[in-house]
């Protein structure tokens, strides 16, 4: 059974090869480098269905690396799973922020990191299908806003706006549930996936930048008080 390619980025040869080595083990294809500036070559050129990103790197740091991915269309989609041997919750938090789907603190389980990847790339097709749902061609058309799922891009009046991953996720997942409303722990399980592990109030911190940059639409986004966030929904009474 053909089994999925996975870019790993790390500079340490021990680390590379213990990911390596299990990965395999488990059937899956590996591709590896070593320097931020590599990974952004080899994800851009063999797409690789999972990449497991290093923060600490030489060059081009894993947050950099990641901020760029999730800026270009044709990387925006691969599930990224942070390794940190910081173990600072404002990197983790920032890394996620910025699209990570997971992270794991050096030292760490390769089994337990088999298992996360093995949740993410089952997680993956099911989100993307949910998200479609939304409309036949993959858009959300909502006045003069436009949310292209499979591009990753937002438009207001025809102007492109500047969203991280997670804001676009966010946006997303609001809209397509209109008059819905959920809690932080709902909206971080749906644009995450349930092994984040970061507070709760990080979906607050998502929620204030994107309201600064939806502009007219920012009051779109309502905060239930004691609960979490809706999408207006007009037709509501």
């Amino acid at each position: 059974m053909l089994k999925e390619t996975i870019l790993i980025v790390d500079d340490e040869e021990d680390i590379l090869e213990l990911v390596k080595y299990n990965l395999e083990r488990e059937g899956y294809t590996t591709i590896s480098a070593i320097t931020g500036e590599a990974a952004l070559k080899l994800a851009s050129e063999i797409q690789p269905s999972l990449i497991v990103l290093d923060l600490m790197l030489p060059g081009i740091d894993g947050l950099e690396v990641t901020k760029i991915l999730r800026a270009a269309c044709s990387t925006a989609h691969i599930p990224i799973v942070m390794l940190t041997a910081k173990g600072e919750e404002s990197d983790i938090v920032t890394g996620l922020e910025l699209g990570a789907n997971d992270y794991m603190s050096k030292p760490f389980s390769p089994r337990e990191l088999v298992a996360r990847i093995r949740a993410i790339l089952r997680r993956v097709p099911a989100q993307s299908g949910t998200i479609r749902e939304t409309d036949n061609i993959g858009y959300t058309i909502l006045g003069e806003m436009v949310i292209d799922h499979g591009r990753h891009i937002v438009k207001i009046a025809d102007n492109p706006v500047d969203l991280t991953y997670s804001e676009f996720e966010l946006l997303a997942f609001l809209s397509a549930k209109r008059g819905w409303v959920f809690t932080r722990g709902q909206i971080m399980d749906a644009i995450h996936g349930d092994n984040y592990a970061v507070t709760e109030r990080s979906v607050d911190v998502i929620v204030a930048g994107l309201r600064k940059k939806l502009g007219e639409f920012a009051n779109s986004i309502e905060t239930v008080r004691g609960v979490g966030y809706r999408f207006k929904d007009d037709n509501r009474e």
